[in-house]
């Protein structure tokens, strides 16, 4: 890939540049290397796709949902043949190392293929009536418009959680993805255009959140708005859009946690806590960012980690050997780095890491060594805020019920997770860990698509990525009652 390749927008079915006067470069996060640019879009752009996207969902809604289930069945037979195409692109633009990105891919593959076959559910209700001869139903509607802002790092699979449901519920898609990481989503929506997707039912609009997502967010046209990404940003979108009374679906930041009790095993513990808190250099909502320990196995746990940890290797995530890739740009190297210094001031004691690598395989590219803290106490704002980075802070605790305590009381919920080999430990920790997603004797990353993912508190509004509930927040429940007695029924109407 060189320079010279602009990513366009695509719009009503036309590939097109944006019209802002501002261009930005997608550089590869290991060496710096530009890749391509995008024009970015300004609110003209936004307007113009959504009055696309309005008259296509007219028609498309009417397309019956099980025809419309068999073009995500073409998407996902397409994103299968050019897998290792996208993951190798993925590396390059994003960084992650290309076992996570032909999995990342295949998440994609697997969402098309799950959405595609809700096409022929789409489940309502039928129930029966308070009255003879009379019939109840319900079943699913459209929203209408979706207007769907997605973050960089997962380019295609959070993109195909919110994408594919959309699409097979009926609705038409405005889609507005994360500048870090335009590759992808060009790519992307070139497959869903070679699918045979009619025009304007998906559209593409790269750009800034101050520009593109503000003026997504504020557009009448748009029904609903589905974004992945900060809480302070899922914050204003949720005020802006409730301003308008759309539908908002947020999925937002984490904190999580892995607890490791003094029964557990050990070894698997360490696998479990180094691919959680260091896979993808930390940038998951679901990295595992602080590490509960009972206090017992607390100094010999500290020394597996070490132990695994100086044993990494780092680099460009296409090298098959390399096991953690760089973050994503300076700014978050910058912002990682800050919060170590945090820590440092506040008190935790550094064991390894904590510096930016510029030397070896790593010297180009935006790496941060694997950081582990110990000793931190947990109203410390390493223990509370997200880094976002391969930064791991841990905790001791005296019993299972202090650990529940630490996990619980940060403002996030999403991910948590508990090593143990005691029952009973198993079951209370299922029932009182407050997240939205829980593992037993695993780490805290590897969500399946079939299952809702999201979080409590500050995570999230309730809503769910992923799973037949994704549905839900795609669609309006409409009940239908039809009435053949040819008289007035009056139901909740006392006629005794």
């Amino acid at each position: 890939m060189t320079a010279e390749i602009t990513y366009l927008n695509f719009i009503n079915g036309v590939w097109k540049k944006g019209s802002g006067t501002r261009s930005v470069e997608n550089v590869n996060p290991a060496n710096r290397k530009v890749l391509g640019m995008i024009y970015e879009s300004s609110k003209a752009d936004v307007d113009v796709a959504v009055q696309a996207a309005v008259q296509a969902q007219k028609t498309w809604r009417l397309v019956p949902a099980p025809a419309r289930g068999e073009f995500l069945f073409r998407i996902g037979e397409l994103l299968r043949k050019n897998k290792e195409r996208l993951a190798q692109l993925l590396t390059s633009e994003m960084g992650k190392v290309i076992a996570e990105a032909r999995g990342e891919v295949q998440e994609a593959i697997d969402m098309a293929y799950f959405m595609g076959g809700e096409g022929r559910r789409l489940v309502g209700q039928t129930v029966p009536s308070e009255l003879p001869n009379k019939q109840a139903m319900s079943f699913r509607a459209p929203v209408g418009v979706a207007g769907l802002i997605t973050p960089w790092n997962f380019p295609i699979a959070i993109a195909s959680w919110k994408i594919f449901p959309a699409l097979v519920s009926g609705n038409s898609v405005v889609w507005k993805p994360a500048t870090d990481t335009p590759a992808l989503a060009y790519e992307f929506v070139k497959l869903i255009e070679e699918a045979g997707v009619p025009k304007g039912v998906i559209n593409l609009v790269f750009g800034s959140g101050s520009t593109v997502g503000t003026a997504l967010v504020e557009h009448p046209d748009v029904n609903i708005v589905s974004f992945t990404g900060s809480t302070e940003v899922g914050r204003a979108i949720s005020s802006k859009a409730g301003e308008q009374f759309k539908k908002v679906s947020l999925e937002m930041g984490g904190k999580n946690a892995i607890i490791v009790m003094d029964d557990a095993d050990l070894d698997l513990a360490v696998d479990g806590i180094i691919w959680s808190a260091f896979g993808t250099a930390g940038q998951r909502c679901t990295a595992c960012s602080r590490l509960i320990v009972h206090e017992p196995i607390k100094e010999d746990l500290e020394n597996r980690l070490l132990s695994r940890i100086s044993e990494l290797k780092m680099g460009d995530g296409l090298d098959e050997t390399v096991q953690i890739g760089p973050v994503i740009n300076e700014p978050a190297l910058k912002s990682i780095h800050e919060y170590v210094r945090i820590g440092q001031e506040e008190g935790a004691n550094l064991l390894c890491g904590g510096q930016i690598l510029k030397s070896g395989d790593c010297q180009n590219g935006f790496f941060y060594a694997p950081t582990l803290f110990t000793n931190v106490n947990r109203e410390m704002r390493v223990a509370r805020e997200e880094i976002f980075g391969p930064v791991l802070s841990i905790i001791s605790v005296t019993s299972l019920e202090e650990a529940i305590e630490v996990n619980n009381e940060v403002n996030y919920g999403l991910s948590s997770s508990i090593f143990t080999n005691d029952t009973n430990r198993t079951f209370i920790a299922m029932r009182d860990l407050d997240t939205g997603i829980v593992y037993i004797n695993a780490g805290t990353i590897g969500a399946e698509i079939h299952l809702p993912f999201g979080g409590t508190k500050h995570t999230g509004n309730g809503h769910r990525d992923s799973g037949v509930v994704a549905l839900d927040v795609f669609t309006e429940w409409k009940s239908v009652y039809v009435d053949y007695s040819q008289k007035l029924q009056r139901a909740q109407i006392d006629n005794n």
